[in-house]
């Protein structure tokens, strides 16, 4: 199954990239790749399992080695491969850092 298809499709262009995080769900906290990003939502790279409908926590790391928390809505997963979340609730400074973060993609 394509997992890019339906409801879940974002509307932002998305940006290939290789970042290691951390995510959390009511299961704990597991470790995952960010694949791709958009200021709406990303693909995690990751084995844990979620459910459609699942509210994660990610957090994105910073270079000063602190990390930036976001909240997320599971919009799909496929088993053993990933999921992904669409970003919500974001106060302006986390979209500001969104913006900010996709605008240095752009640039490459």
């Amino acid at each position: 199954m394509e997992r890019r298809t339906g409801k879940d499709r974002r509307k932002d262009e998305r940006y290939s990239v290789n970042i290691d995080i951390e995510w959390e769900a009511l299961s704990g906290k597991e470790k995952g790749t960010i694949s791709d990003i958009s200021v709406s939502g990303c693909f995690v790279l990751c084995s844990g399992e979620v459910e459609d409908g699942d509210y994660v926590k990610i957090f994105f790391p910073l270079s000063t080695g602190r990390v930036f928390e976001f909240m997320g809505e599971v919009t799909n997963h496929v088993f053993e491969i990933g999921f992904g979340a669409c970003f919500i609730n974001l106060t302006d400074t986390q979209k500001e850092f969104l913006e900010v973060y996709i605008d240095t993609l752009k640039e490459d």
